[in-house]
């Protein structure tokens, strides 16, 4: 059997997609069978899960349909399965009609090609499988090896980050009932200026997850249009859902991919080649876990058992809360001048979004050498005399509701009373008992000045326990004696699970402060 690449390109931008054609021609006197292909770079090409005849309209190469532009405009969802598009083993089917090649036959087939995400100069291997549809006793099968070079150079860098949405559950509660997550994206062009790109253009931001999806667009809905010239910068917020519980096997791994498109056309994400693309990356860097994970564990098992901790309860409880397993994609349009003449390029690039609070970008590291480590002959305190304060804030989330401004007649009455809503959330899986600490404890002149206008009346402790994910709301008065500016933000909340012993302080106080504005209202003289 001979293969030839044709249309094949020799350089690409990082995460590019283009569309090559490979051939196969048998030359030898009987049918060939069960032809396979293995590569050094599984993420580096895809035959497509599905015909796929692009957008011919927009000379696209995703499936994309026109979808008219409308601010507060929702994403639309698709439920796929995982083993419609990946192959556990790492070994790629060619999908011949029949699976035979007859002798003297030739076939092309569509190849999807995706640059590398790293730049440089990758030397890609692949190793082509056949077998005979006449089984020998001296020869089962043959392979043939080709090798091709790719240079990849810079196009985007992305970040993303995620983090919980500031304001009341009962505000940031959907239709599906389920509270909202904001995912901010850093869109950077860190092209070369020296190239031939001469701006990027953002189509369309999409995710896929099994827990997780992309619900709205929040931005300034007349700041769609997202181009990027050379070292330009742009964010991007949006808001993200929790999905509805799927309906079918735990065995099989069920992905939600939503897009959000920003233009007038909307891409298929579910379908070649972005959806092949996503699941070849994703079973990449899975491959890589399970190895790193395999190391790990066995030089573990041969240094003994770890030693105890006795924060690791709190700490894998803050773990599971915090996790949101949401891989992004963005989608984006390159404009090159080439020959006088105007070149469009696509691409996709995949941020994988695995912990509230933690950025991830879409730029792969470049190998460096580990430096030299100075021998250390004290030993380190160990991890359990430390108490987890940052784990506990993560568990419980607090929210104050007040007026922004409020209007007393100090002349007539001295008290003024404004009503105070303090909102505590589980984050978390388990149950947390809670207490809620109003009294001021400072000895600080200056607090003393200052709490000396304003004070919490009626019961000032709460003692409290919050079962999973359960949202308690406490009525709170606030007292001020005169006019001026206030900050609100001086409970303390301390927080621990339910079957710890130690009580820690999980209060928001370093946070935004919680302004409110007390007004003197002078009566009219009569």
């Amino acid at each position: 059997m001979s293969v030839f690449f044709l249309q094949f390109p020799t350089a690409l931008l990082c995460g590019e997609i283009r569309k090559a054609y490979v051939e196969f021609c048998n030359v030898s006197a009987v049918a060939l069978c069960g032809l396979r292909v293995a590569s050094t770079h599984p993420d580096f090409f895809t035959f497509g899960s599905q015909p796929n005849p692009g957008s011919t309209e927009n000379c696209s190469a995703y499936a994309t349909f026109p979808t008219p532009l409308q601010p507060d405009s929702m994403s639309s969802e698709m439920l796929v399965s995982a083993p419609d598009f990946s192959q556990p083993s790492g070994v790629t089917e060619i999908p011949i009609l029949g699976s035979t090649l007859q002798p003297g036959e030739s076939i092309q087939l569509p190849l999807w090609l995706r640059g590398p995400d790293r730049e440089g100069v990758h030397e890609i291997n692949f190793l082509f499988y056949y077998e005979s549809t006449e089984k020998g006793p001296k020869i089962s099968h043959r392979v043939l090896r080709h090798t091709v070079f790719i240079c990849a150079s810079r196009s985007l860098s992305v970040q993303a980050s995620a983090c919980r949405s500031s304001a009341s559950p009962h505000h940031s509660v959907d239709d599906k009932g389920i509270g909202g997550t904001l995912v901010f994206i850093d869109v950077e062009n860190v092209n070369a200026s020296e190239s031939d790109v001469h701006e990027f253009h953002i189509v369309q931001v999409s995710s896929s997850s099994q827990h997780w999806c992309l619900h709205k667009y929040i931005n300034p809905y007349n700041n769609y249009d997202c181009r990027l010239s050379s070292r330009e910068r742009a964010k991007l917020c949006f808001k993200a859902m929790r999905c509805k519980p799927h309906e079918g096997s735990d065995a099989v791994k069920e992905y939600t991919f939503s897009d959000l498109n920003l233009g007038n056309q909307r891409i298929i994400s579910s379908s070649t080649p972005c959806g092949d693309f996503f699941f070849r990356c994703l079973q990449s860097s899975e491959f890589q876990q399970v190895n790193l994970t395999t190391r790990t564990s066995f030089s573990s098992k041969s240094q003994g058992p770890p030693p105890t901790d006795t924060g690791s309860d709190i700490t894998s409880i803050a773990k599971k809360c915090n996790e949101i397993d949401l891989n992004i994609i963005v989608i984006w349009k390159a404009y090159v001048v080439e020959d006088n003449k105007q070149l469009i390029l696509e691409g996709q690039l995949h941020v994988a979004l695995q912990t509230i609070g933690k950025e991830a970008s879409s730029l792969i590291p470049k190998e460096e050498a580990p430096e030299m480590m100075l021998l250390r002959f004290k030993s380190d305190l160990p991890s359990s005399v430390i108490l987890p304060y940052l784990e506990l804030s993560q568990l419980i989330r607090t929210n104050l509701c007040y007026p922004e401004t409020f209007t007393h007649p100090f002349v007539k009455d001295s008290l003024c009373l404004v009503p105070v809503t303090l909102t505590l959330s589980n984050c978390s899986l388990a149950q947390i008992d809670v207490i809620v600490e109003l009294r001021h404890k400072s000895t600080s002149s200056e607090s003393l000045e200052v709490h000396s206008s304003f004070a919490w009346v009626g019961q000032t402790q709460y003692k409290l326990q919050l079962g999973r994910r359960e949202v308690v709301s406490l009525t709170l008065q606030a007292c001020f004696f005169r006019a001026g500016v206030y900050n609100l933000n001086t409970p303390r909340v301390f927080a621990k699970p339910a079957e710890q012993s130690t009580m820690c302080e999980a209060s928001q106080q370093t946070a935004c402060p919680a302004l409110i504005i007390i007004n003197n209202a002078c009566p009219l003289l009569s």
